[in-house]
């Protein structure tokens, strides 16, 4: 095939597409599926590392009509809920195609819906990020815990890690009441995963500096 034909066969897939773009309405198909239910089975499938359902269900999604902001909406959130920490650079990649959408439009727009989709679908997976859940029903449960002296504005007390050696030393940082708590709890993933792993050798190895001061 010459290089004029694969060049006219990337037209007409365009064409197509911005053809079945036109028909705005939002009719899902024959078999009643409503929109809450396709976007759903997208996002699992993009949640259980599957990138030909969700692309099947993206297309779906893109043949009714359904607004590409709607989409982006969905896949901005589960770039932090589902892939999160295991690789932070999702949230980037899927602002990016957003970002690119916006400026170029349909039919050549549905490039971004694919790559953010698909990135997002083949990503490692973490759900660490709704550790804030509970620390936020720490708030709600205890009394208002005290910010400890040496982590006051203008503490005398305070150790500052860029003076320490690996910029790290012994020091507690929750209030008295909740010392040792765990909020977090790390995935066994991607980037959390590498950078988990180094908190305690970093740990371990200054530990002991921090007697002497």
């Amino acid at each position: 095939m010459s290089l004029e034909n694969k060049e006219n066969l990337v037209v007409i897939d365009l064409a197509i597409a911005e053809d079945s773009i036109q028909k705005k309405n939002i009719v899902y198909d024959k078999n009643g599926q409503n929109h809450f239910d396709v976007i759903s089975a997208f996002i699992k499938s993009i949640r259980g590392s599957d990138p030909d359902a969700t692309l099947y269900w993206l297309a779906n999604m893109v043949e009714a009509g359904e607004d590409p902001n709607f989409i982006f909406r969905r896949l901005l959130i589960s770039a932090c809920e589902d892939i999160g920490l295991a690789d932070p650079n999702a949230i980037v990649v899927v602002q990016s195609c957003c970002d690119a959408f916006d400026r170029v439009g349909f039919p050549e727009g549905l490039f971004f819906l694919s790559q953010a989709s698909l990135y997002l679908a083949i990503s490692p997976k973490s759900n660490s990020t709704k550790s804030i859940f509970k620390a936020m029903e720490a708030i709600k449960a205890t009394n208002v815990s005290l910010v400890p002296n040496h982590l006051k504005n203008n503490a005398s007390n305070y150790l500052n890690p860029h003076n320490y050696q690996g910029k790290w030393l012994q020091q507690e940082y929750l209030p008295t009441d909740l010392q040792g708590i765990k909020f977090w709890k790390p995935k066994d993933s991607g980037w959390e995963k590498n950078k988990y792993e180094d908190l305690p050798k970093k740990q371990k190895s200054e530990g002991h500096h921090h007697h002497h001061h």
